[in-house]
C-alpha cells in the first residue's frame, strides 16, 4: 500500500509538469489537462518518492513534476512491479503498462546531474477507470486475477 505524494501535470510536452493539490483521471485517457494524456498506452506516469529522494540525496535540485511525472507515491516501488499490475486509488483504477523509457533528449536533470531516474525507475499506466485523485490519497496494489 502507497501514498500519493504528488500530482503533476503540464499543458505542453517538454516541460516540466507542475504539481497540484488533486486531478481528474479520465477512463482511457490520463490526467485531466495533462499533455501526455491520450489514447494509448502511457496515459499516466509514475515515479516512486524514495527513488527521488535518493536522487535528491545525490545533490540533485528535483521538485516534483521535473522528471515528467504525473504521479509520485511513497511506500510502492513502481519499477519492481509487472507489467499488468492494477492499482487503485480512490474510484479510479490504473493498470501498468510499460517500464521504464527510452530518453530521447536529455532533459535538464541530466545536463545538471550525468543521469535522470526516469528511464529507469518510471512507471506508465492507462487508466481503466477515472476519478478524482488527491495528494494524501492512499494507492493499493490490485491482487492479481
Amino acid at each position: 500500500m502507497g501514498r500519493i505524494i504528488a500530482l503533476c501535470v503540464s499543458e505542453k510536452k517538454g516541460r516540466a509538469k507542475t504539481a497540484v493539490p488533486s486531478a481528474r483521471l479520465v477512463t482511457d485517457h490520463g490526467l485531466e489537462g495533462d499533455a501526455h494524456a491520450g489514447g494509448w498506452h502511457r496515459q499516466v506516469s509514475l515515479l516512486a518518492h524514495e527513488k527521488i529522494e535518493d536522487f535528491r540525496k545525490r545533490g540533485a535540485i528535483a521538485p516534483y513534476g521535473c522528471f515528467g511525472e504525473n504521479i509520485v507515491a511513497e511506500g510502492i516501488d513502481f519499477a519492481a512491479l509487472p507489467i499488468g499490475t492494477r492499482l487503485a486509488c480512490a474510484e479510479a483504477l490504473l493498470e501498468i503498462t510499460q517500464i521504464g523509457k527510452e530518453c530521447h533528449d536529455r532533459c535538464g536533470i541530466f545536463r545538471s546531474m550525468g543521469e535522470c531516474i526516469m528511464p529507469s525507475q518510471g512507471v506508465f499506466a492507462r487508466v481503466l477507470l477515472g476519478g478524482m485523485v488527491n495528494t494524501g490519497d492512499e494507492l493499493r496494489l490490485l491482487p492479481e486475477d
